[in-house]
């Protein structure tokens, strides 16, 4: 029997139909799943052990993390899930007070700590695989937006377990709360990277406005605000960036100079009248590479009252547990003192970490055995970043 080569044809065009749809339909459903989960690993899984007196420490703690990157991923915070590090369920249970949730709306394709430029993408793939408004197609304020509505949208389902924190008042507000009712958690809104302005650094005001209180000039290139420690040229800040750091004093934001160049957050210290934050770093003191710290930025920024977070992941530490971290905070310490060290995770920042937000009581434990006092541990864990919030928000 003779084949008809029209039917083929149509034949083969509907079986290249239904493979187009499959494919289109397996990119957002399973595309945001397999990134979340092969980026943000925790190298070992919970339950998480610890000594008797780190428990019962850790749970009269005021734990505060200054930089988690989860409202990017799409996953529902107030659902407790098995993959990435943190949400809202797993924040409680970790007896974390406060977390600062930044949003991140361009990264490079094969990141790196080096050189980077900023001809790349990786973040409009990732919002297309989750369906995004198409506003946030061409614009990373828009992107900026939409991240932070989900923390609101989040907060706004929780039945109370899940404040955003705006203004001094809302922060004591929440404190007072939790005295009696030590089953929730609190949210602040960061930015990661000016670039999330458009090229505008009056696009700071609408983003004040929509709650968000950090930000950053630098992700992980140059913008044309400042020079990324990760971009081509590495520069300082440019004009625009002056007047956006001007811009973000006026409204109390706090500038983050995570990921900034020397040049870079030597300009900000200079022009700066407010404390800053570095978000989440290492030190090059016991893990000495571009990403990194040195003592005398470390105490350049204390001297202004700024804060140092120390991050969990192994760029950051040169060390994939506990006892790393916590020779970065000891060394952090021995520069610019006890009052100056804060966490910062980077919790699902795409780094492998040691554990998810649950095992932040290893960390506990591991200040413990390196003989850090209650009072120390008390300061670093959270009381720190709650006195520095508490004096650097907006009334």
């Amino acid at each position: 029997m003779s084949l008809n080569p029209r039917r083929i044809i149509k034949w083969t065009a509907g079986i290249a139909g239904v493979l187009a749809i499959a494919g289109i339909l397996l990119f957002f459903l399973a595309a945001p799943y397999y990134v979340d989960t092969r980026f943000n690993r925790s190298l070992n899984p919970p339950p998480y052990a610890a000594s008797e007196k780190a428990r019962a420490l850790h749970q009269t703690l005021l734990i505060a993390d200054a930089h988690a990157d989860s409202l990017m991923w799409g996953r529902d915070l107030l659902h407790k899930g098995t993959r990435g590090h943190i949400d809202i369920p797993r924040l409680i249970e970790a007896n974390v007070a406060l977390q600062v949730f930044t949003t991140v709306t361009k990264s490079p394709r094969a990141m790196n700590i080096e050189r980077n430029d900023d001809q790349t993408d990786n973040i409009f793939w990732l919002m297309l695989a989750q369906r995004m408004p198409w506003s946030t197609i061409g614009s990373l304020k828009e992107r900026a937006l939409f991240e932070g509505r989900r923390l609101d949208g989040a907060a706004a389902a929780s039945a109370g377990k899940l404040t955003v924190i705006r203004t001094k008042g809302d922060l004591a507000r929440y404190l007072e709360r939790r005295k009696t009712d030590p089953q929730i958690t609190a949210g602040i809104l960061g930015i990661e990277g000016a670039h999330a302005l458009d090229g505008d650094p009056s696009n700071v005001d609408p983003l004040f406005a929509a709650g968000f209180r950090m930000m950053s000039p630098t992700h992980f290139f140059d913008n044309d605000f400042g020079g990324s420690a990760h971009g081509v040229n590495k520069g300082g800040l440019t004009p625009k960036g002056r007047e956006m750091i001007a811009r973000l004093e006026a409204h109390r934001m706090v500038v983050d100079v995570a990921h900034a160049s020397a040049q870079t957050i030597t300009d900000v210290l200079a022009i700066s009248k407010r404390p800053i934050i570095v978000s989440h770093t290492g030190v090059r003191g016991t893990c000495d590479n571009t990403r990194n710290l040195s003592d005398e930025q470390l105490r350049a920024i204390a001297a202004k009252g700024g804060m140092i977070g120390i991050g969990f992941w192994e760029t950051a530490v040169c060390g994939t547990d506990a006892a790393a971290i916590v020779r970065a905070i000891r060394h952090t310490v021995e520069v610019v003192g006890i009052d100056h060290v804060i966490l910062g995770s980077d919790f699902d920042g795409a780094v492998a970490t040691p554990f998810d937000v649950t095992g932040l009581v290893q960390l506990t434990d591991a200040l413990l055995t390196a003989g850090f006092t209650e009072i120390e541990i008390r300061a670093i864990m959270g009381g720190n970043a709650i006195k520095f919030w508490t004096e650097n928000l907006p009334e």
